[in-house]
């Protein structure tokens, strides 16, 4: 559900971006409403329009970036989340997966020394993941 919202956002930001370079575009010169009756009273700074133009580019391109990353990240716990569940020693109810980029924290309550020991080699064998830190605990 979150990779969907994600996706969603991102999709906004790009059509947004492409709608501010479509805008920029008609003002300086596409000429899409020839009869318009909005016009300068002198010459155009197109400079400022182009200016403008790479400003939104460039949130645009960060804001895409963000957006990749918030789905990385999401994509590394679920997939941590899923191979807990699928495997017969973890409880993977009991225990959060937080992830940072590429480091992994495991919190929560598991049952024994060989569960935790599991939980923390599930998510250190996962695509992606550089460190786990283990603050499970048990009851």
């Amino acid at each position: 559900m979150i990779r969907d919202v994600l996706k969603l956002a991102l999709v906004i930001i790009v059509l947004v971006g492409f709608g501010a370079f479509l805008l920029g575009r008609r003002s300086t010169g596409w000429g899409i409403l020839p009869d318009s009756p909005v016009s300068a009273a002198g010459p155009v700074d197109t400079s400022k329009a182009r200016d403008v133009g790479a400003k939104v580019g460039e949130d645009t391109a960060k804001a895409a970036n963000q957006a990749r990353d918030a789905i990385a990240t999401g994509s590394v716990t679920a997939k941590i989340k899923a191979k807990m569940a699928l495997d017969d020693l973890v409880k993977a109810r009991n225990i959060d997966v937080d992830t940072n980029g590429s480091v992994v924290t495991l919190t929560g309550v598991v049952g024994s020394e060989a569960e935790r020991r599991r939980a923390v080699q599930l998510a250190k064998e996962t695509e992606g993941v550089t460190s786990v830190i283990d603050h499970l605990r048990l009851p």
